[in-house]
């Protein structure tokens, strides 16, 4: 089931600033895009929603032997609604510097903007390596602390799951992660049903 967050009070001592520099980047011109990026645990083990089923049996669900763990780490354009996600598997430094690098390399011209939490995986060398490369055209913005309900991509993970992951067992890890993918490159194809749950109302604010 989805979880419910608190939607009007974050901790964070720059809010008013990040808000702003939020807002300034979903209008920006001449090309810049603004992405929202994050994290998701992909388990071999089905996740669990709440169903329907006859009075006093429970639904069983199987697993498997010998759970395995992947991630998806992606972002989503809130204009377009053009999604990338790799899936590795760990979620390092490393990895988060490759979808980076896959989204200055989709976009050759004009500002990138990628707004994601402060994890600290969102640090160090080698984000920072990917940034100096961009010469520029990469702009890195920190969402406000403990606020979850501010990143739309949040709820593309969840209706991911709803669709591919929730109570089912897939035979085996190739077959999660081909359907994982396929998932992607299907909503790929109609960017404006993206935009639809993320709930973007980029015309408003373009």
């Amino acid at each position: 089931m989805s979880r419910k967050y608190k939607t009007n009070y974050s901790p964070d001592l720059d809010y008013l600033v990040k808000k702003d520099d939020r807002r300034s980047a979903r209008r920006a011109k001449g090309g810049g895009r603004i992405f929202y990026a994050d994290e998701f645990n992909l388990s071999w083990f089905p996740t669990l929603r709440s169903m329907w089923s006859p009075k006093g049996q429970q639904v069983m669900i199987p697993t498997p032997g010998q759970p395995d763990k992947y991630y998806g780490i992606g972002a989503v354009n809130y204009h377009t609604g053009e999604t990338v996600v790799l899936f590795r598997r760990h979620k390092r430094r490393q990895e988060i510097a490759q979808l980076l690098e896959e989204l200055v390399e989709k976009h050759l011209k004009g500002t990138i903007y990628v707004a994601w939490d402060n994890a600290t995986t969102h640090e160090y060398d080698e984000v920072e390596a990917v940034v100096r490369a961009a010469a520029g055209r990469l702009v890195l913005l920190s969402l406000l602390t403990y606020s979850p309900w501010l990143n739309p991509i949040e709820m593309l993970w969840r209706h991911f799951c709803r669709e591919v992951t929730h109570c089912k067992l897939f035979e085996t890890k190739r077959a999660l992660l081909a359907a994982a993918q396929g998932f992607f490159d299907r909503y790929n194809l109609c960017p404006e049903k993206i935009l639809s749950v993320i709930g973007s109302n980029a015309q408003k604010v373009a």
